[in-house]
């Protein structure tokens, strides 16, 4: 059983992945109640963007940094210039808008990398591996789990405990009154959008390493993300958490003793969830 471990770390890391994507998911279907389909198509941007800052300069830390500024940019602008506009006639031209807009970016994609798979990787520190309880195990996957950690916390301490966080949850419960106070509370979506963005770009940039990059990669996460957010709770941070280590490590241990049905078992566990739970674990009746 020595490696139980391994899978237990292996799919902590794919959970790591799965909360940086469904947070950002969730924070602008919380704040903005806004169901983006093209967030995955962000996150497969992020992926793409840092494979050409990599092929050019060779530095990660440099693409880690560039690709969710560039994505916080476009998803301000996405929002500004196109959400905007058909917000004030409901979810259905949301969902139809954001939808449209992964298959303009997917097809983008393919049409400046190609339609076949890239791949990615790192150097330095990042390749090596640790010695970790006995074991040894890839530097690369620990960072994941790390920077999950990192960016939960950071998100927490912003939307709980600062004024910022204060002035966003204000003008999701009641805009017109935030707005009299003399905040734009425009602005302030614009910018809860663009940091969702930016959060699938960052999910993007480390997934390139861990997994393939490649046109279809935003179809198949985004499946995931969807799923974590239902088991989770619409608009539910702690609820991203615990959904995404619940899948991560039923996906891992579910390919190692029963494969025939890993793919099933998430599927069957959000059914589970919905039957005797509507809303989600933390989800808002």
């Amino acid at each position: 059983m020595s490696y139980v471990p391994v899978f237990f770390l292996h799919g902590l890391a794919y959970a790591g992945l799965l909360f940086l994507i469904s947070s950002g998911l969730t924070l602008v279907f919380g704040m903005m109640n806004v169901l983006n389909f093209a967030h995955a198509a962000f996150y497969m941007l992020g992926a793409y963007f840092s494979f050409s800052i990599l092929k050019m300069t060779g530095n990660f830390w440099l693409s880690i940094i560039v690709c969710p500024v560039l994505l916080f940019v476009i998803g301000a602008l996405v929002e500004r210039f196109l959400l905007r506009r058909v917000h004030v006639f409901g979810n259905v031209h949301e969902l139809l808008l954001t939808f449209g807009l992964a298959y303009i970016i997917t097809e983008f994609v393919k049409w400046v990398w190609g339609n076949y798979p890239l791949a990615v990787s790192v150097q330095g520190v990042l390749a090596g591996n640790v010695h970790l309880l006995g074991l040894t195990y890839p530097t690369f996957r620990l960072f994941i789990i790390c920077c999950a950690l990192i960016i939960g916390l950071i998100m927490c301490l912003v939307i709980y405990k600062t004024r910022v966080g204060i002035i966003v949850r204000a003008a999701v419960n009641d805009s017109q009154m935030v707005s009299a106070l003399g905040i734009n509370v425009q602005f302030v979506f614009m910018n809860v959008f663009a940091v969702g963005a930016a959060l699938s770009g960052f999910a993007g940039v480390i997934a390139g390493p861990l997994l393939t990059t490649y046109p279809n990669m935003a179809n198949e996460i985004l499946i995931d993300a969807f799923v974590v957010i239902v088991i989770g709770g619409f608009g539910s941070l702690g609820g991203a958490l615990l959904a995404s280590l619940i899948i991560g490590e039923l996906q891992t241990f579910g390919v190692l003793l029963i494969p025939k049905l890993s793919m099933a078992l998430i599927y069957m566990l959000m059914a589970a969830v919905l039957i005797v739970k509507p809303s989600g674990l933390f989800g808002e009746e």
